[in-house]
Order: C-alpha cells, then sequence, then structure tokens
C-alpha cells in the first residue's frame, strides 16, 4: 500500500502535510483545492468527521412557487474544519424532497436536528466517508420540502431551479442567509459540486445538468428520471389519474413551513393530460432530454448512471434513452446496470460501489489522475453475480434480428405468416397468467424454438405491431419472457432483503454513524421471468400500424430455454382504457419483433417445444404490478 501527500496547488506532491492551523496559515490566501494523503491512488480519510463544521445556509432564489417571494432552500453543510480559512473544498451534493418525509436509504434515515435546530446527522453515508478525505457534503431540501421555502413541482421548473440555485451559490453566485439572517458566503468552496442521489434525488441531478449549470462538475444518477414523461407514461398510456400532484403532495409531508399549494396541485391535475396521455407542454417542461427548459445539449457534467434493470417502479428507458442522448453530445459517461430492481448499488454491491464511486469522485472533483476514465465504461449483470463490462451500450455486437410471429404459436426467423390472430381484451387478466403457456382466449402467444447456445439481449426491443379493434380507445400491453428453469433474482422487494449484519464506512458520532444492515439478493429457481414490457395506447377505433417499445435490458438467455412474446390488453401496471371484451385482431405479416441479441441465432428458429404442446409447464412467481409505488423508496 503505497501513500503520497498533494497539496493540489497544481497537483504537486509534497514531501511533509501541510500545516494547518498553525499560527501562519490564516493569513496566507486558501489554496483552491484541499491537501490530500493518497494511499492506492485514492483519498485517505485525514480529516476529523466528529469536529467538523455543521451549518445551515438559507439560498435564495426568485419565487417558485408564484406568491410573490422569493424562495429560501434549506441547506445543510458538513466540511472538515481544518480546512476552514485555509482550502477550499469540492462539494458532493444529495438534493432531496424525502429528508423528513419518507427518508433516504434502505433505513428511511431522515435528517435530526438539535433544539437549537443544528442539525446532528445526516442521512446516508456520504458524510461519513467523504469529509474525512477533504470533501464538503452537502444535503439539500428541494423547494416545497423540509425546511425549504415553496410548493413542489413533480420535477418541473420549481424543482429544478431552486437547487440549480445552489450550486450556484456554492460557485459564488447568489445569496444565502444563516438562521440569524446574515448573508454568508461560500468562501469555504471551491465551486466544485458533484451531485448524487437515489430515484427523486437522482431525477434532480439529471435535470441540473440538463441546465446548464457552471460549478456542476458530474452527476451519479441512481434510478433516476430523465423525462417525467417516461416515468408518468408510456406511449400514451397512463400510470394512474393525478399521479403528478399526488406524488408532490407525498414528499411535501411532514414539512417544517406551512404553505397552502392547492392552487399548483390543482393546476397540476388540470394540466396533467390523463385523458389522452399525450406528451403535452406540461411534459416538456419535465423532460430532461429535449424539453422546453432543460435538454441534453446543455449539460457539460460528466454522468456516472446506475440503474437496475428490473426497476418496475422507474423504468430503465429512463436510463437507456439518458445513456444514448449523452453519448451523441460527447459527454463523459460511465454506467452500472444491475439485475435488481430499484434497489442503490450500496445495498446490492457495497464494497465495490463505495470504492467506485469514490474513484469516480476524486478524479471528477479533486482532479486526481487515477485511471477511472480509460477504463470499460459499463459494467453489467447479465446474470445473477455475473458481470460483464463493455466500452459501449448497447454491446457492440448485439444486432437487430427480426422474428415473424406465426398463427401455430411459434415465433422464428425468416418467413412470414400471411394470417391473423386474434384475442379478446381482458382486464381481468394478470400477468401471471397472460405469460402461462397454453391456450388462452384473452392473449397471444408466440414462442421460439429451444436455444441451442447462450444468447445476450442487449438493447431496446420493439414489436412492429399491425393490429385493428373497434373501442373508441384501445391498449395492447407487451411483454417479452424468458421460459426455462434457472436461478434468478427475484422481483419480489426488487429482488433485495435486508440481512441482520452490519458493515461501517466512515466515522461517527454519537447523533450519526456510518453502519448499515447489509443487504443479500433473493436469488430463486424459476421457470420463467418477464423480461420488458412495453405499451401503446391506440386512439380511434379501426386499423393501427405501430411499434410498441418494450423497456431496454441486457440479459443472457441460457441454451435450452426459450423466448416468448406475449400480446394482449391487461393493464399490468398502467390504467385500462379499454374496458369492454373488445376482439383485438392482429395481422401477423405486418407484425415482427425486433431484438437486439448476440450470439448464435440458430436456436432461435422452429423448435420441438411451442405454445401448443407445453401446457404442462407452470409460470414462476411475477411481481404484483398493480401496486402504487413512490420514487424514492
Amino acid at each position: 500500500m503505497k501513500s503520497r501527500i498533494l497539496a493540489f496547488a497544481g497537483s504537486v506532491a509534497i514531501a511533509a502535510p501541510l500545516a494547518l492551523g498553525a499560527a501562519g496559515a490564516a493569513s496566507a490566501a486558501p489554496t483552491d483545492n484541499p491537501p490530500v494523503t493518497l494511499v492506492d491512488n485514492a483519498t485517505a480519510p485525514i480529516y476529523d468527521y466528529a469536529g467538523a463544521i455543521r451549518e445551515t445556509v438559507w439560498v435564495t432564489t426568485p419565487d417558485l412557487d408564484g406568491d410573490g417571494v422569493d424562495e429560501r432552500i434549506a441547506t445543510d453543510i458538513i466540511r472538515p474544519r481544518e480546512l476552514d480559512g485555509n482550502a477550499r473544498v469540492p462539494i458532493i451534493m444529495d438534493a432531496s424532497p424525502y429528508y423528513l418525509s419518507s427518508g433516504r436509504g434502505n433505513e428511511a434515515e431522515r435528517k435530526v436536528y438539535d433544539a437549537d435546530g443544528n442539525l446532528v446527522k445526516f442521512p446516508l453515508y456520504y458524510d461519513n466517508y467523504f469529509v474525512p478525505r477533504g470533501y464538503a457534503f452537502v444535503a439539500v431540501d428541494m423547494a416545497g420540502t423540509a425546511r425549504s421555502t415553496g410548493c413542489t413541482d413533480e420535477g418541473g421548473r420549481s424543482d429544478i431551479e431552486s437547487v440549480k440555485a445552489v450550486v450556484e451559490w456554492l460557485d459564488g453566485k447568489g445569496v444565502a442567509y444563516d438562521a440569524s439572517g446574515s448573508v454568508v458566503s461560500a468562501d469555504w468552496s471551491n465551486g466544485k459540486t458533484g451531485m448524487i442521489g437515489k430515484s427523486y434525488d437522482g431525477t434532480l441531478a439529471n435535470g441540473v445538468a440538463a441546465t446548464g449549470v457552471d460549478g456542476l462538475k458530474t452527476i451519479v444518477p441512481i434510478s433516476a428520471i430523465s423525462s417525467w414523461y417516461d416515468y408518468n407514461r408510456w406511449q400514451g398510456a397512463v400510470k394512474s389519474i393525478n399521479y403528478p400532484s399526488s406524488l408532490s403532495r407525498s414528499v411535501a409531508s411532514n414539512r417544517t413551513i406551512e404553505t397552502d399549494c392547492s392552487a399548483r396541485l390543482n393546476w397540476m391535475n388540470a394540466n396533467d393530460g390523463d385523458e389522452t396521455g399525450a406528451y403535452t407542454d406540461f411534459w416538456a417542461e419535465r423532460d430532461y432530454r429535449e424539453g422546453t427548459y432543460y435538454d441534453v445539449s446543455k449539460v457539460k457534467a460528466s454522468v456516472f448512471i446506475m440503474h437496475g434493470l428490473q426497476d418496475n417502479n422507474v423504468k430503465t428507458m429512463n436510463a437507456s434513452k439518458w445513456w444514448d442522448d449523452l453519448g451523441e453530445q460527447g459527454v463523459l459517461r460511465k454506467m452500472w446496470l444491475t439485475r435488481l430492481g430499484h434497489v442503490d448499488p450500496f445495498d446490492s454491491e457495497r464494497a465495490l460501489w463505495v470504492e467506485t464511486l469514490h474513484r469516480w469522485f476524486d478524479h471528477e472533483l479533486m482532479d486526481i489522475d487515477n485511471g477511472i476514465d480509460h477504463e470499460p465504461a459499463v459494467s453489467v449483470e447479465t446474470a445473477p453475480n455475473q458481470w460483464e463490462q463493455s466500452q459501449s451500450w448497447p454491446i457492440s455486437s448485439a444486432r437487430t434480428q427480426t422474428l415473424n410471429l406465426h398463427s401455430d404459436g411459434t415465433l422464428m426467423l425468416g418467413r412470414q405468416d400471411r394470417s391473423t390472430a386474434s384475442y379478446i381484451n381482458s382486464t381481468a387478466l394478470s400477468e401471471a397468467n397472460a405469460v402461462r403457456i397454453g391456450d388462452n382466449p384473452n392473449r397471444l402467444q408466440f414462442l421460439t424454438g429451444t436455444t441451442k447456445h447462450d444468447v445476450r439481449i442487449s438493447g431496446t426491443p420493439t414489436l412492429d405491431l399491425d393490429v385493428t379493434h373497434t373501442a373508441p380507445v384501445g391498449q395492447v400491453s407487451v411483454m417479452l419472457v424468458d421460459y426455462g428453469v434457472m436461478d434468478r433474482i427475484s422481483a419480489s422487494g426488487d429482488g433485495a432483503q435486508t440481512l441482520s449484519t452490519e458493515s461501517c464506512w466512515g466515522p461517527a458520532t454519537a447523533t450519526d454513524d456510518a453502519c448499515y444492515n447489509e443487504v443479500g439478493k433473493r436469488i430463486a429457481s424459476t421457470e420463467l421471468q418477464v423480461l420488458a414490457r412495453g405499451w401503446a395506447r391506440l386512439d380511434g377505433a379501426g386499423n393501427h400500424k405501430v411499434t410498441v417499445e418494450l423497456a431496454a435490458n441486457d440479459v443472457v438467455v441460457p441454451a435450452g430455454h426459450q423466448l416468448g412474446l406475449v400480446v394482449s390488453g391487461s393493464r399490468n401496471g398502467v390504467l385500462a382504457v379499454d374496458t369492454a371484451a373488445t376482439t383485438y385482431t392482429v395481422s401477423l405479416s405486418g407484425s415482427k419483433l425486433n431484438l437486439p441479441v448476440s450470439g448464435p441465432m440458430a436456436g432461435f428458429g422452429p423448435g420441438h417445444l411451442t405454445a401448443k404442446d407445453t401446457e404442462h409447464l407452470s409460470p414462476g412467481t411475477l411481481p404484483n404490478l398493480d401496486e402504487t409505488v413512490w420514487p424514492g423508496n
């Protein structure tokens, strides 16, 4: 283990530690970067956590809720005391709406204040781990939540601008006040901020990056949203009625400031477009990829994406499309994809995640040349605990293969079937029954032959569908299924289970430790698994030619398995717009599955197993997707 001490005045190694706090030190101008000790080329914990400076400021931003009064955004800060007045430090920020509502992390930690209003507990481990290494940690209450003024906005301008204002203040712009009303500056900050967070927190990071704000150097969005339309909708299919106002009301619970936000909530209900499911101005405001106010072309920060490939809360398109768009803009990118659901990698790959995150922040915020930018950019868990690395994603060897639908229930390469197939719409059809092998009048099912080789699906499957119906408004639900017995990560509990053992990730105080229960993966043998889902709304009776986009995935389908395609009207997580027993007729010649696959495709021809002769197989355990979930937990 090699150690060295850096002053970071031009990143020059020095022979002895800088004498901080000595008699003459205060008169010298603060350096632009903190002195750090590197052990194995990573910053080591050399600063006292217990004695760190803890303070709260309220950053001002122009009126965001329409009451004519500027907002004040509560910003809790912890930073090394030894560096105060001697060196300016970079910042790791987690901005959140959850600090006093549902809490953060697997153990739902909340901010804790003493009787004088001083913060004595920061949720999560970022403060414990990074402050001793020369970073500041900043926990921001999004507008309309906790101790900030204003109203929540489900990803709209109020949410994003309130957090952006804090990044600007840390970069020397804007105004903030302390509890006494005195103006305070961030003269301890070197202006380099990295944002991190899971779900809504990571979504705020995406949104702020899409403003192009100066000072934001990197973001680490975990299970995060890049377009709120793609969170609330799927090709016109609606998740639930008035979801934006419902979520906004939920995250504002337990706040300390009484504010009447009913006008804002009512406006959201009137403008969210539940009646049509269309992408409107309401959603364009909340689109960070190509929206009216925020878009990917403005992103200057590097981006380290993490997402669960079985995330049925924030669907994978929020990561896959963000990744693609960032690449088109030449943004420095890195990405982790796990086989779990809506789970923080701290709770699935703890040691490796902390090490990787540490190196990423050291590189992006401390300018340490540790080589992380030259390593494979993408790490994917393609099967339980089986990881693959690549420089690009989808993997470069993946090619789109077209599989045709046949009336005998087969799904194959090659010739087309020019007949039709029909099913009767049923909103009572569950996902478990929809994917069960065997005859079912309420859905269509097509199976490949048994695969002769392992194949890897990497990317976004699509179904070109030529369908006719008589309902005023219809919808289709599409599923791609892997049939075959193997050990898989369960959909139950997002594939994670909390254990009784703990591990600690930094020093502690009497009120704030860094010890958390370990989390294991729920791995069990199942006979099938839904790999991808997609929906589409079909406005008007008659014929519709639509391409249904399924959720992106990256998974190995082992030799001996079958792939299945299921088409139905089952809602399975979205609202049913056609509740009648409508007949849907699919033109097979005009319908095809487009599958991004790497590996031999010979086994995808017709095999000895088809949907007509495999009724003996039983379905595996499937999640209840009708259950309402919030993006923070």
